[in-house]
């Protein structure tokens, strides 16, 4: 029941490590897209990983282009507080790639553009907050998905 969790230059290692915990816990796999906010063998990013990191399935990307170009011809959708359609609504296959972007500001505004027939959000029911944090939204998303496919 592998589900695909990429991170679009990924910028705080603890969101990286929680993560990337929840991706093993899972079964999914973590893509992981450069350039990183940190360094790999962050201490906060071990930490928040614990030991399970070296259990992980990750794969490293020298750049969004690179991504894409290796995994052109697999099933996609974004998550961007910028979607206009909800998670609710994602019909969810194996293998799927679910794709986050960076902590700051998101995923970024040419790849919005591109993909807008499969972005979606995670509603939001307080205009007091603009975003989730991105491991909890990742959470959310992920367990969505393996129900679904369940």
């Amino acid at each position: 029941m592998s589900l695909n969790i990429v991170l679009i230059e990924p910028e705080i290692p603890n969101n990286t490590g929680n993560i990337g915990r929840l991706a093993l816990a899972s079964g999914s796999k973590l893509h992981l897209v450069k350039p990183f906010g940190f360094e790999i063998d962050d201490k906060r990013l071990k930490r928040a990983g614990l030991d399970y990191w070296q259990h992980l399935e990750v794969i490293y990307y020298d750049n969004i282009d690179d991504f894409f170009s290796k995994n052109k011809d697999s099933k996609m959708v974004f998550l961007s507080s910028h979607g206009t359609k909800s998670h609710w609504d994602i019909t969810f296959e194996k293998d799927m790639f679910l794709v986050f972007g960076k902590e700051s500001v998101g995923l970024p505004k040419p790849l919005l553009e591109k993909c807008s027939s499969q972005l979606f959000k995670i509603p939001l029911y307080s205009e007091s907050i603009r975003s989730l944090n991105l491991a909890n939204a990742v959470g959310i998303i992920v367990y969505e998905g393996l129900r679904q496919i369940k």
